[in-house]
């Protein structure tokens, strides 16, 4: 599952490949590497119907079913130490760090998002995927680059997202609201399947292929949740800069 990406494209051309009437995401660094719970650019289908570019945070909210199983054995260990419990406050502050990819789009939990209002797309230039194969013994296990070319196109991950999504991300932080939002996967390409055997994400390269994520109602977007073709991605170096970022994330 992807859980870092780089993004080394300028405002003009993400704006411009998918079409945005908006610019609403601040200024960029040159190179951005993209981990969970950290605000990103997107490009969406705004609440007001117009197509925007903005960033926000990555990770789309946990099933109900996660967050109660994670907070009846929260409950249950603080009974075990004799303290009193009020499940329903447990529950409602029970931490979520956020649903990072999204796999069954069958799935209840997911469903309510899949209409063209809480659709995005994600800009990306090359994503990781962790390669223990790669690993030296006591050190940590390496990641595997991936992107269209050695140049590092632009391309883009389908994604969903979720407006004023209310829940708690960091204890310390407590109930938040935010905008939230992840991106597909499928079965990994013949490129991919060697480092991760599970999944790779749901990649888009054309405007063609955008607009109809973007636009298109959900029994004709769904066919583009499929393998990247093997001869539109390759595995390429680690871009400049990864290596301290990865030193410095959670």
């Amino acid at each position: 599952m992807c859980n870092l990406y780089n993004l080394t494209s300028t405002h003009r051309a993400m704006v411009e490949f998918a079409r945005a009437l908006r610019d609403l995401s601040g200024n960029l660094e040159p190179s951005l590497h993209v981990y969970p719970d950290r605000p990103a650019p997107i490009v969406r289908n705004a609440l007001d119907g117009q197509r925007e570019m903005v960033r926000i945070r990555w990770g789309l909210p946990s099933s109900k079913q996660a967050l109660y199983q994670a907070a009846s054995k929260r409950a249950d260990k603080l009974r075990a130490k004799g303290k009193p419990v009020d499940f329903d406050l447990l529950l409602k502050m029970e931490p979520d760090g956020g649903t990072t990819n999204v796999r069954n789009t069958a799935s209840k939990h997911w469903t309510r998002w899949l209409d063209v209002q809480n659709r995005c797309v994600v800009p990306f230039t090359s994503f990781a995927e962790p390669d223990p194969a790669s690993k030296i013994e006591g050190e940590r296990t390496p990641n595997a680059w991936f992107s269209i070319d050695e140049s590092r196109p632009l391309a883009w991950f389908a994604g969903i997202w979720v407006p004023q999504w209310e829940s708690v991300r960091k204890v310390r932080d407590g109930l938040e609201t935010l905008d939230l939002y992840g991106f597909l996967t499928t079965d990994p390409n013949g490129v991919v399947a060697p480092v991760h055997q599970k999944a790779m994400p749901v990649i888009l390269t054309t405007q063609e292929e955008v607009e109809t994520w973007l636009t298109a109602p959900w029994s004709e977007a769904k066919g583009l949740q499929r393998p990247l073709p093997e001869s539109l991605l390759q595995r390429v170096p680690e871009p400049q800069g990864a290596a301290v970022a990865a030193a410095l994330s959670p």
